[in-house]
């Protein structure tokens, strides 16, 4: 695949993060507690500072969003989104379920993804009409168009347990699947670009931990929205993503 200076870049700036994830990876570093409760080390922080050093070093002019830094220069019409762990919990357990996120948005378009899973051994990236790479290999969604012969994966689903008419309605689509399973964080993404599950339903996210998957998914094929349909934005919580037709079933059930 050509790669582009912006792809360069991203991919540039995940391997300068997996070589500081590396160094820290179970060696029980400390933890705290952010403002929401949500866990973040030294492996997090350091991390996205090496990611935030080479995009500014190779686009000064670019905005940054990240998750422990938060935003700058919004006046940008290029916006990094970067998640340098998005699976802080997995990292400090010592299980290899986390990722570095890295996604480039213009003008409120999001045109590039990036996912490394260091510890799992997975690269994902897709840049806007380029395709989808697995590990430097071209993916694409599965040919699956019935929905009882899908397989859904689920996400963080805690808003929607706590909503009866959302949870009935979750209910009812896990019901109508052949295959249900939750696997999870990056990893659910990664398997439905490569064609190997169909739907993936996710709430209690942040636009950081999907908005790379999401140039990935929709590059492979796939459709990617928020679970009423909408398309994302730097508000979504709650995600639909899968094969166009399961997509538009299970839309279909849930709102």
């Amino acid at each position: 695949m050509p790669q582009s200076a912006f792809l360069s870049t991203a991919l540039d700036a995940v391997r300068a993060a997996e070589a500081v994830i590396n160094r820290y990876y179970q060696s029980n570093v400390a933890v705290e507690l952010k403002a929401d409760r949500t866990p973040v080390t030294v492996a997090d922080v350091e991390a996205e500072q090496v990611i935030r050093e080479v995009i500014s070093m190779a686009f000064p002019d670019h905005g940054f969003y990240g998750e422990e830094t938060g935003r700058s220069q919004r006046d940008s019409d290029y916006l990094w989104l970067v998640d340098p762990i998005d699976g802080t919990k997995s990292f400090v357990r010592q299980y290899p379920f986390f990722s570095t996120q890295i996604a480039l948005m213009h003008r409120g378009a999001l045109i590039l993804g990036v996912s490394n899973a260091p510890a799992f051994g997975e690269l994902a990236y897709a840049e806007r009409g380029l395709g989808a790479y697995l590990d430097g290999v071209l993916v694409r969604i599965s040919e699956i168009s019935d929905l009882e012969q899908g397989t859904l994966s689920v996400g963080n689903i805690g808003t929607l347990a706590r909503d009866p008419v959302r949870w009935a309605r979750t209910g009812a689509l896990v019901s109508s699947v052949n295959r249900f399973r939750g696997y999870g964080d990056f990893y659910h993404y990664h398997l439905l670009a490569s064609g190997r599950i169909d739907l993936v339903l996710e709430s209690d996210v942040n636009i950081l931990d999907i908005a790379a998957l999401s140039v990935i998914v929709e590059e492979a094929g796939g459709v990617f929205t928020q679970l009423d349909g909408a398309p994302l934005s730097l508000e979504t919580t709650a995600v639909l993503a899968g094969v166009p037709e399961l997509h538009a079933r299970a839309l279909h059930m849930l709102v």
